[in-house]
Formats: C-alpha cells, sequence, structure tokens
C-alpha cells in the first residue's frame, strides 16, 4: 500500500484517468475504405487463414502471434497483497503488459482466471497456445505456480516462463555475480544463507547452484527455521531438496560465517546482530518488498563493508524482474524459441551483469539523475531505463537459444539483429550507420569547446567505444577528471583522450599569437588577442584547427548559437569556407526530415537559398537517403506575387540554371510538400514524386519553429544542427542537445572531407 493519502490518490488517479486502466488495442494496418475492409476481413482475410493451416509456422508471418505474450494469473500471490482474487490482480498484469510493451515492444494481452485448482488452471492455460507466441506466468501462489509451470512446459510448445521464480533467479544471479566479483570471492566457495521457501526463493537458490555454489553449502529458512534433514512441518519437494544434515535450527544458529544472504521473506528477519557474524565483506539480498530484511544502514552499522541490495528503488542495487523478463522475451519471440532453457537464462545473467560493469549509459544517468552509476558496491547491476538492455541481454539469449537448437527461426546475422534492437531504442541508431561506419575509415582528431560538461564527457567515451577519433578536451584538468570520476567514465586525460587547459597550456603563446594575426586589422590588439585565448573555448578550439593540431571543432552545449558562429567564422571562414546554412536532420515516428536553414542567415537571399538547398542535399546523400527538397513557403507555385515566395521562386531559377543533379521543387506549402496527392492536384507537372524529405525555408524564424514543434510535440530527436560550407571543420550544437546527440554530431564531424562530394 501507499505511503500516504496523498500518494494512494495519485496512484487511483493515474490508473483512472485520462481513461481507465493502463492499456489499450490499436490497429496495425489502415482500415479507412472498402477496399481495406476487404483485405482485413471477408474476403481477403480467408488467404492468410488458407496459408496457416497448410503451414503453421506462418502465423508468425501474418499475425501478431510472433510478438504476443500472455501474463496469466489467478491472484493467489500478489505483490505483498497476497491471495486477492483474480479480479483486483489486474491493475497488476496491466502495468506488467505495459513494461513488455516500453522496454522490448512486446505486445501483451493480460488475463486473470478464477481458477484455484493448479491443474485445472494449468489446462486453460494450455489452450490457449494458438493466440500467443508465449506465456508469462505470474502471482500465482507456491507450490501450485511449480504444478502449472511444469504441465505447461510439459505440453506447450512455446515459451513458458514463471517470472515470479525464474525472472527474480536471473536478475539475482546477475546481482550475485558481481557482487561476488567486487568482494573478491567466487561462487564455488561461499557459503549462503537463505529466507524464504517460496517459489522465488527456490529458483533463486536453484540458479545459483547453476552458476557454481555447492549444494552443501547452502542453508534454507523458512518461517518455522532451518530446513533439515528429517523435518516434516511445512515440507514440500522443493524445500526437501536443500535440508541439511544438522542439528542447527534457527536462521541465528547458521548465519555464522555466511558470504551471502539471501532474503525472499518478510520485514526484520535478519538482525544487525546476525549480520555482524557473517563473513568478511558480507554480501546482503535483502528483497522483501516493501519492507526488507533488514534496512541498508542497520546492516552498515555492523558491517561498514557489507554489499547490499534489495528490492526497493530509493536504496541502490535494486533487484527489479524489469532488467530481465522483456529482453528474455523478445530473444525468445525474435528465434521463434519452443521454451527458454537454462542456457539461455544464464546467457540473460551474463548479459546484465556485463553491462553494469561496462561504462554508464548517458540515457541511464539521465533517467536517474543525482545516483551514483559507477560499477562497484553500490552499482551492481544496470537501472531498468539503460537503452542497451534491449541489444545486449536479448541478443545473447536468441544466441543462446539458437545455439540449444530451441529457435524454430534462426537469426541469420546476429550483429545485424543487436543493431536492430539498438535502433528500436536509439531512434537515430540505424539512420546514422553510414555516416559511422565513413567516420570509421579514418581517424580524425575532434575538438571539444565545452569539455567539462558531462555531456561532453559521455560523448567523448563513446566516440572512443564506437569510432577511430580521439578527442580533444578543453577544460580544466581538475574539473575534468572530478567529473570523469563522479560519472564512472574510461576517460583518460593525456591517453585515451587528449586536453587543453585554458589556464596552462604551454602552447598558450602559439594561440594567442595565431588569433591575433588573423584579427590584428579587426580591432584585436595583443592584449585582447591573450585574453580570449584564456577565456573563450570555442576560440581556442578554432585556432587549433586552423593551425592543423585538429580536424574539427564541435561547440554550442551553452551559450546562444550567433556567438559560437562569430569566433568559427572569424578563424575558419576564410579559403573558400564560408557558413552558409545550418540543417538539422528530425528522425520522426515515419521516417527522417531534414530542416534548413534554422540558424545562419536570418532572411536569407535567392542566391544563399539555392547555395543552402545544395549544401543540404549533398549532406543528406552522407546518410544513404536521396534528397527530395522542397522550397517552402505561404505562397504556393506562384499564388502570392511578394514576400518569401518571390525569394524562393528566384532560388528555383537559379537552381534551374545551374543543372544540379537533385530533385527540387517549389515554392510550396509544407503539407504540399509532404503530400504527393495534394501536390499533384495543384500542381500535375511538378518536377517531385513522393514525399519532400528536406524542407528549405526562407525565414530562419520558419525553419526553427518547425524544427522546434517537431521536436517537443512531435517527439522529433534531432540530428545537428550541421554546419554546412565549412569543410566539417565546425559544428555548432544546441544547449539542449544531449550525449547520444553529441555523439551523432562526433560521427558527422569525424567524416573525412573527401566523403562529402
Amino acid at each position: 500500500m501507499s505511503d500516504t493519502p496523498n500518494l494512494r490518490q495519485a496512484a487511483l488517479d493515474y490508473h483512472e484517468h485520462p481513461r481507465p486502466g493502463k492499456l489499450e488495442v490499436r490497429a496495425t494496418k489502415p482500415l479507412a475504405n472498402g477496399r481495406d475492409l476487404a483485405r482485413a476481413y471477408s474476403p481477403g482475410v480467408a488467404e492468410a487463414c488458407i496459408e496457416i493451416k497448410n503451414d503453421p509456422d506462418t502465423a508468425a508471418r501474418y499475425t501478431s502471434r510472433g510478438n504476443l505474450v500472455a501474463v496469466v494469473t489467478n491472484g493467489t500471490a500478489v505483490l505483498g497483497l497476497g491471495n486477492i482474487g483474480a479480479l483486483a490482480s489486474k491493475p497488476v498484469m496491466e502495468g506488467k503488459a505495459v513494461l513488455f510493451k516500453k522496454f522490448a515492444n512486446i505486445d501483451c494481452f493480460d488475463i486473470e482466471l478464477d481458477q484455484a485448482d493448479p491443474e485445472k488452471l494449468a489446462e486453460i492455460v494450455c489452450a490457449m497456445e494458438p493466440s500467443f507466441g508465449a506465456i508469462n506466468l505470474e502471482d500465482i501462489k507456491a507450490p501450485d505456480c511449480f504444478v502449472v509451470e511444469k504441465i505447461c512446459r510439459e505440453r506447450m510448445n512455446i515459451p513458458v516462463f514463471h517470472d515470479d521464480q525464474h525472472g527474480t533467479a536471473i536478475v539475482v544471479g546477475a546481482a550475485a555475480k558481481n557482487a561476488l566479483h567486487v568482494a573478491g570471492k567466487k561462487f564455488e566457495d561461499i557459503k549462503i544463507v537463505s529466507t524464504g521457501g517460496g517459489a522465488a526463493g527456490i529458483a533463486c537458490l536453484n540458479m545459483l547452484l547453476k552458476l557454481g555454489v555447492k549444494r552443501e553449502n547452502v542453508w534454507l529458512c523458512d518461517i518455522n527455521g532451518l530446513v533439515y534433514e528429517g523435518r516434516t512441518e511445512d515440507m514440500n519437494p522443493s524445500k526437501a531438496e536443500y535440508a541439511q544434515k544438522s542439528d542447527l535450527r534457527t536462521l541465528d544458529d547458521v548465519i555464522d560465517g555466511a558470504d551471502l544472504f539471501l532474503g525472499l521473506s518478510g520485514p526484520g528477519v535478519l538482525s544487525p546482530e546476525m549480520v555482524a557474524k557473517m563473513a568478511k565483506r558480507p554480501i546482503i539480498f535483502a528483497l522483501a518488498n516493501p519492507t526488507p530484511e533488514i534496512l541498508p544502514d542497520l546492516a552498515r552499522a555492523v558491517a561498514p563493508d557489507a554489499i547490499i541490495a534489495t528490492g526497493r528503488s530509493d536504496f541502490p542495487n535494486q533487484v527489479n524482474n524489469v532488467l530481465c523478463f522483456p529482453f528474455i522475451f523478445r530473444g525468445a519471440l525474435d528465434v521463434g524459441a519452443t521454451t527458454i532453457n537454462d542456457e539461455m537464462k544464464i546467457a540473460c545473467i551474463d548479459g546484465i551483469a556485463a553491462l553494469a560493469r561496462a561504462t554508464t549509459s548517458a540515457e541511464a544517468a539521465a533517467a536517474y539523475q543525482g545516483e551514483q552509476l559507477t560499477f562497484g558496491a553500490e552499482y551492481l547491476i544496470p537501472k531498468p531505463f539503460d537503452p542497451r538492455l534491449i541489444g545486449v541481454v536479448s541478443s545473447a539469449v536468441a544466441k543462446a537459444a539458437m545455439e540449444t537448437g530451441v529457435a524454430a527461426r534462426p537469426i541469420e546475422d546476429l550483429d545485424a539483429y543487436k543493431r536492430k534492437l539498438d535502433g528500436s531504442v536509439f531512434k537515430s541508431a540505424l539512420i546514422m550507420r553510414p555516416v559511422f561506419e565513413s567516420a570509421r575509415s579514418s581517424p580524425r582528431r575532434l575538438v571539444f569547446a565545452e569539455g567539462e560538461d558531462e555531456r561532453v564527457l559521455r560523448a567523448a567515451q563513446a566516440i572512443i567505444e564506437e569510432t577511430v577519433e580521439r578527442p580533444i578536451l578543453i577544460g580544466r584538468p581538475e574539473v575534468i577528471e572530478r567529473r570523469i570520476e563522479k560519472a564512472g567514465l574510461n576517460l583518460q586525460l593525456g591517453q585515451n583522450v587528449d586536453l587543453v587547459n585554458p589556464e596552462n597550456d604551454p602552447r598558450y603563446r602559439d594561440y594567442w599569437e595565431t588569433y591575433h594575426s588573423l584579427m590584428c586589422r579587426r580591432g584585436v590588439s595583443p592584449d585582447i588577442a591573450r585574453a580570449i585565448m584564456r577565456t573563450n573555448t570555442t576560440a581556442i578550439g578554432a585556432v587549433m584547427v586552423h593551425r592543423g593540431e585538429a580536424d574539427s571543432l564541435i561547440c554550442g552545449t551553452f551559450g546562444e548559437f550567433g556567438w559560437h558562429l562569430n569566433y568559427v567564422n572569424q578563424v575558419l571562414g576564410r579559403d573558400g569556407f564560408r557558413p552558409h546554412g545550418a540543417l538539422s536532420m528530425m528522425i520522426l515516428e515515419d521516417g527522417p526530415l531534414f530542416i534548413a536553414d534554422t540558424q545562419v542567415n536570418l532572411h536569407p537571399t535567392p542566391e544563399q537559398i539555392a547555395e543552402i538547398a545544395i549544401g543540404a542535399a549533398r549532406h543528406v546523400r552522407r546518410f544513404g537517403i536521396e534528397p527530395k527538397v522542397a522550397l517552402c513557403s505561404q505562397s504556393q507555385f506562384g499564388n502570392q506575387g511578394e514576400g518569401s515566395g518571390k525569394r524562393l521562386r528566384a532560388a528555383l531559377q537559379i537552381l534551374d540554371a545551374g543543372n544540379h543533379d537533385i530533385v527540387y521543387e517549389g515554392e510550396m506549402n509544407i503539407d504540399t510538400a509532404l503530400d504527393p496527392e495534394l501536390r499533384a492536384r495543384l500542381l500535375p507537372c511538378n518536377r517531385m514524386e513522393g514525399a519532400a524529405n528536406v524542407l528549405v525555408f526562407a525565414h530562419a524564424d520558419a525553419a526553427s519553429g518547425v524544427r522546434n514543434i517537431l521536436k517537443m510535440k512531435g517527439d522529433g530527436l534531432e540530428v545537428g544542427p550541421i554546419l554546412m560550407g565549412m569543410g566539417n571543420r565546425a559544428h555548432i550544437v544546441s544547449p539542449s542537445i544531449t550525449a547520444r546527440g553529441l555523439l551523432n554530431v562526433g560521427a558527422i564531424a569525424g567524416t573525412p572531407v573527401a566523403h562529402y562530394g
């Protein structure tokens, strides 16, 4: 139950408004006319039925079954609420379905069955096999859950996974693996004391045995004390497997020297006095919810070096099944697995554990601001909102399924599969792939003007991992090192990343003299040049590119675009280079849309508009996309004599005279640019087929406005802005850019100039 009346009401309001519940059903195909109806239902639907009758495997092609999971419960063991019945469990099951969709894009129906008999419940579940690609059993009391799962696994040819058992066991296994790594211990050597003989507790112990723990080193206790040989009270076959031949009887008796306490029982079961008896560097998994077996502060009072995990989100190391079940099902469904076997579960454990030991993702850091996300005692397992989970874990599960022969639809290219999974959470991943491949062809030196910014540091880490570039950071070394340590990054100044310290750099004299020589006839005295080279990191970075000490400058994480552009143009706007426009790629649900000019020219001339169109088309081709450029205005094909339409028509004439190898059309409204049927009605002889993918405007206000509306209201992800006309020697980003956005711009900047065409 919620801790306060306010929280209780907030939770109820969340479930009630604006529509009751947390789920809805949406169609995946259009149903707008008679033709659609004839294909979706009678008579066209019969064709799909016949195909499936002839070959049942084609159900994954013609129906949603291959991406559909049923979450099934009878409501007999719901969270900490107990046997509340099937109907009252529905909010929990809806929530589980939402998590499937959110974290792994798996469609899910929650099914609450009013059936207490485990064998009859299993019969009902088995009868649903034609409808679903997999079954997630949930919140069924022990020992009934063992019976239901056993029957379903034996009879069904699709994965059946009891998350309370195996999901918990997998996340506990990953946390234990990393906790032992931190403590310097091994599975085969440790003594485990566990409380709770329910489904989750037994499954966790079974998994720990598979990871190397010796059965004789496991001491299981429940509400009646130690499970020992000869005990008859509250026993079942699963508990009996862990019965010890011993005269000891209580938790306090057996806790002495324990390396790992595994609690899946109730509040206050483990006392500080018991913790004091445990081995050095004890590992305490107190997973009872909402109140753990012991609060972390009480445990650390007697064992300051304890490594602690709980089931709560307000303490470090939350053991949360959402780290597992969406991703193990994703991998299983994608290869058409007939079961989820031990090898797939262990692959899931290894993937989760390895991800926690890797550098923390910028997205996870943003979702958990203020938390220390550096691998160690306080960070044993990744956070649920780490977007890398799906790629790492699901691909590992799919690989294990194929290697063990349970994959009905093996995947030929696992690397491509992982990239696809990453692309499902990193919206820019797939479209940026050609740019990253170009960036890897030859190393370029990227200098970041705002090297102290955490987003820049995370981007630098990603650049090192994903490209061959070696970043250069401008900033104070003590500040940068402190922030690297706080963020848990593997950046080492002078080793994998270079540094320019504006306060004390041996090249300072060379830099200010260079800047002065460039600007001495523009009112810049030696004293001003010295001051700028001590304080203006954008100017410093531009000078480095000018001197050949860096290939490209990235700046703009704070401040105004025009301010940065001024210094970039001062130093680098010569020898034929001149900023002529800023191009933003907006990645939308149905693909990318490029917008220009968003920043450089407030009121571009016809010549500048033509130049922007040509430059934009050239940059769009870098992404493997054939550009279709629309010159956009309130005017439409000459229906307004003055205003922006006049300048765009003049730009159109310039483009026509230049014989350029690009598709362009204008001037026209945005809807006309994006709707080919509307365009054909208005101007049947127009030269463009399909929807435009590059919108060029005659006002920066219009271009910037469209970009920001798409970003804020259309859930568009911006890549850029790309500064056109500078030969890839500088790019000015916006202050709202993310670390991944900086990585994308870094890849663009890392492309050799020869790739520009």
